[in-house]
């Protein structure tokens, strides 16, 4: 019985069971209809099987892995320095930290078509869309994790004469981690809609492309299914971030995950 609780009370059920809630819910909606553009989970589901044989999702999604693995790494690398960087030195704060805010909360897709007049509409101009919608946010996550540091445990470190670089190597950065790490889920989940808005927007390829295309032929189980394929994908790479987090950094983890 005990067994039995413990089994039912595992978060992966919980997880497996949220997941069938939506889509029975989706089925649901779709045949109703609540809407007539809006088909049913298993209508979705065999137009994205349809769309995966015919090879046409295989090489959407080539096309737009690229530019997002681009974006995002650049992202990740140069956006957590400059969070740290700007965690750790007040100067830095002063004359970084206002520019991420405003480029926070700019509407930074209205910024797309002046790339394209500065750099076309090639690979260069979606992974500067990718990075746009990507970098403030783990730039600022960066900067808080640094910046909210116990103080505590800062002295600790400074009572066992550790110098600057232990303190940080040892304490700041292990500390600030799970921050970190959540900033970058976040400007993961960011650069994915930053690389399906420059498809939309700036030139027909990849998924954008799928999308754009089965709506304008009102192919909606297909355009779902490109939709779908997207956030699958997203919390794929998400899931990916946090098992590296856990594997990394959250030692605590590891035998709950």
């Amino acid at each position: 019985m005990q067994a039995a609780r413990r089994y039912l009370t595992h978060p992966l059920v919980f997880r497996v069971l949220s997941i069938i809630v939506v889509f029975a819910a989706w089925e649901y909606a779709g045949r109703v209809p609540i809407s007539a553009s809006f088909p049913s989970f298993l209508e979705t589901l065999a137009a994205g099987w349809e769309m995966a044989a015919d090879g046409s999702l295989g090489k959407a999604l080539m096309i737009t892995i690229v530019p997002l693995v681009i974006g995002v790494t650049i992202s990740a690398i140069t956006g957590v320095i400059a969070g740290i960087v700007m965690g750790l030195d007040r100067r830095a704060e002063w004359f970084g930290v206002p520019v991420f805010i405003v480029a926070q909360a700019a509407p930074l897709s209205a910024l797309i078509p002046l790339l394209v007049l500065a750099y076309g509409v090639g690979l260069a101009t979606k992974v500067l869309t990718v990075c746009i919608m990507a970098m403030p946010v783990i730039v600022l996550n960066s900067f808080k994790a640094i910046r909210n540091t116990p103080v505590s445990l800062i002295e600790m470190g400074h009572s066992f004469l550790g110098s600057r670089e232990q303190v940080i190597g040892k304490i700041i950065l292990p500390s600030a981690s799970p921050v970190i790490f959540a900033g970058l889920r976040l400007g993961l989940a960011s650069g994915f809609i930053g690389v399906v808005l420059a498809e939309l927007l700036i030139s027909p390829t990849g998924i954008g492309d799928l999308i754009t295309y089965h709506q304008s032929i009102a192919e909606y189980p297909k355009m779902f299914a490109a939709i779908a394929v997207v956030i699958l994908l997203s919390v794929i790479f998400i899931s990916l971030l946090e098992r590296i987090e856990i594997l990394l950094f959250r030692p605590e983890k590891r035998s709950a995950a």
